[in-house]
């Protein structure tokens, strides 16, 4: 194991062992474990009243560093497995020394994670009549189980959060009236929902969120009533011409009619300036902070708050963003299903995200009309590029759902996803598992190419199996098949994230791809990064990991520099995600509470970035994980903590006390201890 001495500024070197995969902080703000969480109690003082960043004078005198072991907890230290692996793992938590067997089996997952279902909101709610002042009678009639006097209601509700709400301050009106957590700002004397005139009028006509799932298209889809001609013709061509081999199927495909090339056909459509280079660092929002959907914008009707008010919630537990050892977690039910995050790629976008695409969405349950899958296609007014993913394993389901979008949602492009490496899609065909399966896959892209009017884009990793790569056949049949664009991800499935992505792997690629374009995927954390992986030759890059622990990496990427951002700034990046969030899921106590889950999600990521200041050296590197240190201020070193408490800490700076016997754990134990 290699070692690296750490001298402190202006005095005599103090060496101690510094494994591979930890950040080289400078040596003053290194802490212990015990030293950091004293200061985080004493809100802001170190012991002995030291001040913030100074070297601890005992350890200067000593001569010795913080080692590894007091660097890292239990639960986040990194090993090296006799050299045989270039990367790092985590030691899990709540798994004892002597049982490797166990060790290996239980690493990275959260089996005992609370369910979030918040039965709370079950006991006294009012009536959606009444929150929307708009009925004259109650929608369920006698069957209505929810509050109609609003006196008994308000003295049950929590007490508010704040004296300003940010639907009323940005629209002039919040339509969820007394039940809002800020309702004070916009209530009258007698509990009357007061109204900005002019906002209203500002905002009048127009559409915050677009691609939703309207009733009627719903009722089609769930009584299976809606027609899929240019899909069945293609199908029936495809049964046609199939001839079964003595071993395997061999499929003539039924090829669309003759167009224009696909790299113009794409280029055309993106208008992209020849090489894409610093203006195409492309927002990963489909692997980035992951969310519920099934909120109530404000694009929606009466109607639509109705529906909500009426259907039961259901126990979904979503996570946020492309999370480390994911295919190994084994999730519950409920949680089988991840959900795309408008308000995160709204952040995105603010700091220069170019292209967003919505989460991946199962395609077999947007043919069934289910809600929670339609609400992943949402798309925010200020996404001026935008496309959706889809999953699926089979010709004739991708083939109808690409058809069924192609007429009832506002996209630039649909991708499919052959990059997902869960075992769950995996072993049904879906995600990697079409990479091995050529025909089907030919069949899926060719019918969705023919029945969509926007450029078809697939997203691949470099193969199943670690050394057996696959991406460097399937691009030139991809370009073939009609695919206008192809991102590649530069790991197999089984390679997880223990070793770097494969760039020259992906330069070799470019070559075979062209002259279809094709984006580059992994470990960019810096401009440097991004600088590097165009250097390759691609035609933009897709980020995911990165954006999620610093979404200003965007910035940073297009302005060319390294951005020593205060905790101040990356507080208000926060506050705007909780208003992005307040706007999407709602200010009442349910939208508040699905707002406050995501935004800890997040806090799990955002924890590992280290302040350009506090690095010795530049760049900090997307595996390299923080020991402790204290900050600059107390809030910067608030942030890097990784215990849950604290990112609760957080949370309730923004979003007020959370309710009684709170609980909360992030999906994986690798993000955090208590």
């Amino acid at each position: 194991m290699a070692e690296e001495t750490l001298a402190p500024l202006g005095g005599a070197a103090a060496t101690g062992p510094i494994k591979r995969g930890v950040a080289p902080i400078k040596p003053q703000y290194l802490t212990t474990k015990e030293q950091f969480h004293t200061f985080l109690g004493t809100k802001g003082k170190s012991p002995g009243d030291q001040a913030v960043g100074e070297p601890d004078s005992d350890r200067a005198e000593t001569g010795s560093s913080v080692c590894c072991d007091s660097s890292e907890p239990e639960t986040k230290r990194l090993k090296l497995e006799d050299g045989k692996v270039e990367g790092l793992e985590r030691l899990p938590l709540g798994v004892e020394e002597e049982d490797p067997q166990q060790k290996k089996r239980a690493r990275g997952q959260n089996k005992r994670r609370p369910h979030m279902k918040p039965t709370r909101y079950d006991d006294s709610r009012l009536c959606p009549s009444l929150v929307q002042e708009s009925a004259e009678k109650c929608f369920f009639g006698e069957r209505c189980r929810f509050l109609h006097d609003v006196d008994t209601y308000l003295a049950s509700k929590p007490p508010d959060l704040g004296d300003k709400c940010v639907l009323f301050e940005t629209f002039g009106k919040c339509i969820y009236g007394v039940t809002c957590r800020f309702a004070r700002a916009h209530l009258g004397p007698q509990h009357q929902n007061l109204v900005k005139e002019e906002l209203v009028k500002q905002w009048e006509g127009q559409k915050l969120t677009s691609n939703g799932l309207s009733k009627d298209l719903q009722h089609q889809l769930r009584k299976k009533k809606v027609q899929f001609d240019h899909s069945e013709k293609y199908l029936k061509q495809l049964s046609k011409s199939r001839r079964v081999g003595p071993g395997k199927d061999q499929t003539p495909i039924p090829t669309a009619e003759p167009e224009a090339p696909e790299g113009e056909r794409f280029e055309a459509s993106i208008d992209f300036p020849g090489h894409v280079a610093q203006n195409s660092a492309s927002a990963d929002a489909y692997e980035s902070l992951a969310s519920l959907e099934s909120g109530v914008p404000l694009s929606e009707t009466v109607s639509g708050i109705l529906e909500r008010e009426a259907t039961p919630q259901t126990n979904v537990v979503c996570s946020s963003g492309h999370l480390t050892d994911e295919d190994l977690i084994r999730l519950r039910p409920c949680e089988k299903k991840r959900c795309g995050n408008l308000p995160f790629r709204r952040i995105c976008k603010r700091f220069g995200a170019d292209v967003t695409c919505g989460e991946m969405a199962v395609c077999t349950n947007l043919l069934q009309g289910h809600l929670s899958e339609w609400a992943l296609l949402k798309r925010h007014h200020t996404e001026d590029f935008f496309g959706v993913q889809l999953e699926g394993a089979f010709p004739d389901t991708m083939t109808k759902c690409a058809e069924l979008l192609n007429r009832t949602v506002e996209v630039d492009f649909v991708d499919i996803n052959v990059g997902c490496p869960i075992d769950l899609v995996y072993k049904k065909g879906g995600g990697c598992a079409l990479m091995n399966r050529s025909n089907k896959f030919e069949q899926i892209v060719r019918g969705m190419n023919q029945v969509l009017d926007v450029p078809l884009t697939v997203k691949i990793r470099t193969g199943v199996q670690e050394k057996v790569n696959l991406a460097h056949r399937l691009l030139p049949e991809l370009r073939e098949w009609g695919v206008a664009l192809a991102t590649l991800h530069g790991r197999s499935r089984e390679q997880r994230y223990t070793k770097g992505a494969d760039w020259q792997y992906i330069q070799h690629c470019v070559d075979v791809a062209s002259p279809m374009p094709l984006f580059g995927n992994g470990d960019i954390l810096s401009y440097e990064d991004a600088n590097r992986a165009l250097q390759t030759g691609v035609s933009g890059i897709m980020i995911a990991r990165g954006a999620l622990i610093k979404p200003w990496l965007f910035t940073e990427i297009k302005e060319q520099r390294h951005w020593d951002i205060s905790s101040g700034e990356r507080l208000d990046i926060l506050r705007d995600f909780t208003s992005y969030g307040l706007e999407h899921w709602g200010s009442d106590t349910q939208g508040v509470e699905k707002t406050r889950k995501f935004l800890l999600e997040w806090l799990s990521f955002l924890c590992r970035y280290i302040p350009v200041g506090l690095l010795e050296r530049l760049p900090q590197k997307i595996n390299e994980r923080p020991p402790y240190y204290l900050g600059r201020d107390h809030l910067e070193t608030l942030m890097a903590s990784q215990n849950v408490d604290d990112w609760i800490s957080i949370s309730e700076m923004l979003l007020g006390p959370v309710p009684p016997a709170f609980t909360f754990l992030p999906k994986h134990k690798a993000n955090s201890y208590r």
